[in-house]
């Protein structure tokens, strides 16, 4: 079965958009929300921006392994956005500020050009298939949003409520 261009998942979080930045900006947070990623290891030094390339690895079940990152967008309080070397994917956050001072927070996966035969091949006969695979991403997405949103609305920005 062919990739889908895009998997979503948005939430409505009740803090403000500069908070919930903190928490999706900062790469080495990310094993904090995604049921998938085990750490994002942050290469170079500086802050995080355009260009900031990471070291990730990832799991599933007894299943572990390595991927590489690029940041592609980095909009303070608005985009984050990495592409995965492997595979060629571009994972994002968007974030809009709402009416009540909140914020809507999309995290997507993007595939617009597919995805990458190797990867296919490997989530074909290692990770399931194609469609499995690819609706445990959006299962995964949404357990990302709702552990975002906790540490938001709780003030949990370091992991130490």
């Amino acid at each position: 079965m062919a990739n889908r261009e895009e998997i979503s998942a948005t939430i409505d979080i009740e803090a403000p958009p500069e908070v919930v930045w903190h928490l999706v900006s900062d790469p080495a947070q990310m094993p904090r929300w995604s049921p998938q990623c085990r750490k994002m290891i942050v290469r170079g030094k500086g802050p995080v921006g355009v260009g900031t390339t990471t070291i990730n690895v990832n799991r599933r079940g007894p299943l572990f392994w390595p991927t590489r990152s690029k940041v592609k967008e980095f909009v303070p309080g608005k985009r984050f956005a990495f592409k995965i070397a492997e595979n060629g994917t571009v994972w994002s956050y968007d974030l809009e500020p709402t009416a009540a001072g909140g914020t809507r927070l999309t995290e997507s996966r993007h595939a617009p050009h597919g995805v990458s035969n190797l990867s296919n091949f490997l989530t074909q006969r290692v990770l399931g298939g194609t469609d499995n695979f690819e609706v445990e991403l959006e299962q995964g997405m949404r357990q990302t949003l709702e552990r975002i949103k906790a540490a938001a609305e709780s003030g949990d920005l370091a992991g130490k409520a």
